[in-house]
């Protein structure tokens, strides 16, 4: 069986920058998981005395928070700082782009829709950024229900699927004068989405590498079952079944923005191993 991985996978731009940032502030701890891998959480841990604190209130003055890549709610921020712990700041760029915008827009007048998880910490962090309304939509089937002004700015998170946030675009367009849109959907995310699609039309089994609670790994894997019905979300080498190969001529392997090469490379080490008799 042929075992291929697709040209544009894993690590982004933000998610090295911020595991760097965590090696370099050993004895620390990161505020929410700095990443969607807990594997790769578990290994900053072992090898870097990088701990967890899902509690804001466990910071004390003096002692080392680094911020996730998906940022955190503005006062949250601020708190931190009146506390006088050491802020290390490891929010990707790309995220500190929509709340900058959030923020600005507001402060013009402007409501503001974000595309987005509710749910999510990177649009938890972006909306605290608003300083009048902000509405969060999944869909552009939601946009009707919004109570919005004339003036209206819209940001997306920023693994989100570009033909989804056209939709909603275009329907704010029909009903709106002025709409001002910022295409907040990183360049990592089209390049990997992108090479997805490729590959799953050609591949007769996807393997997607990932966190479960990744959502540019989920949005992957549902661009993936687009091309290829035999596509899979699996976290590690551990969660491979024998049975998906059986069969099968071409395995295309993708991988999310916060999916390590050591873990990719043990996936296909795996896969080569179930692949063969």
């Amino acid at each position: 069986m042929k075992i291929e991985l697709a040209e544009s996978y894993g690590f982004c731009f933000g998610v090295k920058r911020a595991i760097k940032i965590a090696e370099e502030n050993k004895n620390s701890a990161t505020y929410g998981p700095l990443i969607h891998n807990s594997n790769e959480i578990e290994r900053l841990k072992r090898d870097f005395n990088v701990a967890l604190s899902e509690n804001l209130e466990n910071f004390k003055s003096g002692d080392t928070a680094v911020i996730r890549t998906h940022g955190i709610p503005k006062e949250e921020l601020a708190l931190l700082h009146e506390r006088k712990v050491d802020v290390i700041d490891a929010t990707c760029p790309y995220v500190t782009k929509p709340q900058q915008i959030c923020e600005e827009m507001s402060n013009q007048g402007y409501d503001i829709v974000i595309f987005g998880d509710e749910l999510h910490p990177e649009i938890k962090g972006v909306k605290s950024y608003a300083t009048r309304r902000a509405y969060v939509i999944n869909s552009a089937d939601e946009v009707d229900a919004l109570a919005l002004r004339e003036k209206v700015a819209v940001v997306a998170q920023t693994t989100r699927r570009i033909e989804d946030y056209q939709r909603i675009v275009a329907k704010l367009m029909i009903s709106h004068k002025e709409v001002r849109v910022f295409n907040t959907i990183c360049n990592a995310t089209f390049d990997n989405q992108d090479a997805v699609r490729k590959i799953a039309k050609e591949a007769d089994v996807m393997i997607v590498i990932g966190g479960k609670n990744s959502s540019n790994t989920k949005q992957l894997y549902s661009i993936s079952l687009d091309g290829c019905s035999h596509s899979y979300h699996i976290e590690s080498e551990d969660d491979l079944k024998r049975e998906w190969f059986e069969g099968k001529k071409y395995c295309g392997i993708s991988a999310g923005a916060s999916t390590p090469d050591w873990i990719i490379h043990a996936v296909i080490e795996s896969i080569k191993a179930l692949s063969h008799p």
